[in-house]
């Protein structure tokens, strides 16, 4: 509202309306307003003027009509009825760019899409931005009523709207066809391009606040995952062609032992996998096995309860833990200050098996964004979703006492 109000005092740089009220057409547009019963081109000769660039009829009334325009565009009572209006009942139209249809295919649920603009979930609103923004997409807010004519015959609420707003009605006066010419190039060339970029802000900043707020509930969720305590724990990262990285770390997260073993395709040394941790957990006392959720994952828990059969002295739990960000904490300064001598597939292992232990101590080390459990995280302000998760990971580390 304040900005509406403000907008007629707003710099701005020279319009095509200030430039024919320079020329003296204000005093025109008044008339054909007040009078109504005039012909515009007869009242128009009277304001040519060669020194200032109106040298024909048709100038003289273009330049009345844009002066027309940027006063209804400056209007704060029209232009905030338009707006809300457009909000209720506006929608956004998207259609794939012909050119593009093949190199866009992950956008193909967008090629011919509608969606009502106060009720479009943030993913979807952030989909369609995204699609734009690479080319793949087309976007136009659209509301009904907002062509020429409705079906009815009559003008649409929006034209409606604008022309109570200057009292202009059908009367069958000379005048009235031009005016009411006015208001359409009003609403379509002026209003609703203004309208259209500030609702698609406003539509945007909601969906970023969303997944920004759902972004720092997942974060808090895993961060406040319960732990599992002080247990002896085997970590497994998973992996096929590159095996399965294997820590094993005492009650304490301090690492014990590390070994790689290859299970699946292509070597495919299942039993030799098997005899390899029932060692491993033997000689360690291990009671937790922590299994990441990665590549090769079902397979690798499909291995840790084939082991389960084949030695059931062992009383092992296997459970499976988010890797989100373990590579990022494996290639870290942080990570290499606690393992020099330790290969960066391996530190990954002994993260994944730490996250059980205790999620909190072990996530805090690497940067909130790595974590990756939002979605369009690079769509949205990095400013706004680095305070909030920085906000979490505080909030989180106090709800625990650091």
């Amino acid at each position: 509202r304040l900005e509406d109000l403000y907008a007629p005092y707003k710099p701005k740089r020279r319009t095509k309306a200030q430039l024919a009220h320079e020329a003296g057409l204000t005093p025109l547009l008044d008339s054909l307003l007040t009078h109504r019963n005039q012909q515009p081109e007869f009242c128009a000769k009277q304001y040519l003027n060669e020194e200032k660039g109106v040298s024909s009829v048709e100038q003289a009334l273009d330049g009345a009509r844009h002066i027309f325009m940027e006063r209804a565009a400056e209007n704060a009572n029209l232009v905030g009825q338009l707006r809300e209006y457009t909000w209720q009942q506006g929608w956004f139209e998207s259609r794939v760019i012909t050119a593009r249809q093949q190199e866009g295919a992950k956008f193909k649920d967008y090629f011919e899409h509608n969606e009502k603009l106060k009720t479009i979930p943030s993913h979807r609103a952030l989909a369609l931005f995204r699609g734009r923004s690479e080319g793949f997409l087309r976007l136009k807010l659209r509301v009904a009523g907002q062509d020429d004519v409705t079906e009815a015959g009559t003008l649409g609420y929006c034209y409606r709207l604008i022309s109570q707003a200057f009292n202009i009605s059908e009367q069958q006066l000379p005048a009235d066809n031009w005016l009411a010419e006015s208001v359409q190039w009003a609403w379509r060339f002026k209003l609703a391009l203004q309208i259209e970029n500030e609702l698609s802000q406003r539509v945007r900043e909601l969906a970023e606040d969303e997944a920004i707020r759902v972004f720092g509930e997942n974060l808090r969720d895993l961060l406040l995952a319960a732990p599992a305590g002080s247990r002896k724990t085997i970590g497994l990262d998973p992996g096929l062609r590159t095996g399965v990285k294997v820590a094993v770390v005492d009650t304490t997260g301090k690492l014990t032992t590390h070994a790689t073993i290859y299970p699946h395709v292509p070597k495919k040394q299942w039993d030799a996998s098997i005899a390899t941790l029932a060692a491993m957990i033997k000689k360690h006392q291990v009671d937790l096995v922590s299994i990441g959720n990665g590549t090769a994952s079902r397979e690798t828990d499909k291995l840790i309860k084939d082991l389960k059969l084949q030695h059931p002295e062992l009383t092992i739990s296997p459970i499976i833990v988010s890797e989100a960000g373990a590579s990022v904490y494996s290639a870290s300064e942080f990570a290499a200050q606690e393992f020099p001598n330790l290969d960066v597939s391996i530190r990954g292992a002994v993260s994944i098996a730490r996250r059980l232990q205790d999620p909190l101590a072990e996530l805090v080390k690497i940067e909130p964004k790595s974590i990756g459990v939002g979605q369009y995280q690079h769509d949205v302000s990095q400013s706004q979703l680095a305070r909030k998760l920085d906000d979490v990971v505080e909030d989180c580390v106090n709800a625990v006492g650091v």
